[in-house]
């Protein structure tokens, strides 16, 4: 098998997205600590929400920049392992890092406020998401933009938005936004489970390739421009003209596997979110519990000093 190495480094470690991305965290650091006192209602940044943006960009960098990035161009089990990150760990990972004072700026633009509200509504986030992931893997939509370096960058980011909304229904913390509680946020995450199922069904089940882009000829190496510099295309020897010189693993079972990394990975992710909020939730019930219960001793003892009185 063929070395990675040979695309070249810039392909290999995006050295102007990796630049990208320390330029938006030293903004964001600019924003929310050195130029805060500029902002109206600017609280302190917080350990948590610092921690939470700085794993979201060093996982971005490892999803879309590192050669984790040229892999999955070549096996579509990695693309899947991409998707599952980026859309399930990133996208919550960089709401939870933005200041709920930063969040009420937006929501102050009545434009966008008025969008985003649809577009979280519970049951619209859930559609939206689930139609763009299913879209986004159906065979000719896939291979069509994966051959176009507009189109596959409008289309990650629309599906990377999709989840940022699906997300905020369960992690947004801002006064007068809506919130779901306790278990609803459990059926909510369950039922998200539940309806991208079919598409990743469809991908382990089927029994051919079914991605053009993935296997051999010019709609590969077409789609390879992507991630490697034009330059460093043309100088390759012309027997490489498919994934097949860099892994051993046949097209079918790279797309099964595929199917089967992004299920997995979305139910271990969703697991720890179920767990998380049911802890939440149990807290909360055994705390208001014990409220409820010294309140009514309270009136108890209340009513016992008034007996004994009269």
């Amino acid at each position: 098998m063929l070395p990675l190495s040979i695309f070249g480094a810039t392909a290999l470690w995006s050295p102007y997205f990796a630049l990208s991305l320390v330029i938006l965290t030293v903004f964001y650091f600019l924003l929310t600590v050195k130029w805060r006192d500029r902002f109206e209602g600017s609280e302190p940044l917080k350990a948590r929400e610092r921690n939470y943006f700085i794993a979201s960009m060093i996982l971005l960098y490892i999803v879309k920049g590192s050669p984790m990035d040229l892999l999955g161009h070549i096996l579509f089990s990695v693309h899947m392992a991409q998707m599952a990150l980026l859309l399930l760990i990133v996208a919550p990972f960089m709401m939870i890092g933005i200041p709920n004072w930063m969040w009420r700026k937006v929501f102050a633009i009545t434009p966008l406020a008025k969008f985003i509200n649809v577009m979280t509504k519970p049951i619209v986030a859930l559609l939206v998401f689930s139609l763009m992931f299913s879209l986004y893997h159906y065979p000719i939509v896939l291979d069509t933009v994966k051959l176009n370096v507009f189109l596959h960058a409008g289309f990650t980011l629309t599906i990377f938005i999709s989840a940022l909304f699906l997300w905020w229904p369960l992690i947004n913390t801002l006064e007068g936004q809506p919130q779901l509680h306790g278990l609803k946020k459990i059926g909510y995450v369950i039922l998200s489970a539940l309806l991208i199922t079919p598409a990743c069904t469809l991908i382990i089940f089927v029994d051919v390739p079914v991605y053009e882009t993935y296997m051999t000829g010019e709609a590969w190496l077409q789609a390879m421009a992507l991630c490697v510099p034009a330059g460093t295309l043309a100088s390759l020897p012309p027997s490489i003209t498919g994934p097949q010189l860099f892994t051993s693993m046949p097209a079918l079972y790279d797309q099964q596997l595929g199917g089967i990394i992004m299920k997995i990975m979305q139910e271990l992710i969703y697991v720890v979110v179920i767990g998380k909020i049911f802890i939440t939730w149990y807290r909360d019930e055994q705390k208001n519990a014990d409220v409820i219960t010294q309140r009514e001793i309270d009136e108890r003892k209340k009513r016992e000093e008034l007996y004994h009185i009269n």
